[in-house]
């Protein structure tokens, strides 16, 4: 800054200094929140899609074994995809209350929660 620069003419540029940093951490902290609601569905993603390959694994080795009981290794592989049928009626029927709150509630709580700066 100048001496000969007005006292209003100051106190303008050091507004408009505030305004821009202040939206430089309003972007820094919108970044920060995204990048941890991301990091934490990508690592929950992992651990589903790990689960999901073991029950379709345990599925395929139950479909058999059960088949192999009855003498027939088809009626295992319905026997086993009935039991889906009726767990994804299940699902449908509670979608609301077991996944869809849940996971509103987890992904609010995860943008909301304060971050603690190690110093």
């Amino acid at each position: 800054m100048t001496e000969n620069t007005t006292p209003i003419a100051t106190l303008f540029e050091r507004a408009e200094d505030y305004g821009k940093t202040t939206l430089n951490l309003l972007k820094l902290n919108a970044i920060d929140k995204s990048a941890d609601v991301v990091s934490s569905l990508a690592s929950r993603l992992a651990v589903i899609m790990t689960v999901v390959f073991s029950v379709l694994i345990i599925s395929i080795g139950t479909s058999f074994w059960i088949g192999k009981l009855l003498g027939e290794t088809s009626y295992g592989f319905f026997i086993v995809g009935g039991f889906f049928v009726l767990l994804a009626i299940i699902l449908q029927v509670f979608r609301h209350q077991w996944l869809k709150y849940p996971v509103n509630n987890s992904i609010i709580k995860q943008m909301l929660k304060p971050k603690h700066y190690e110093k």
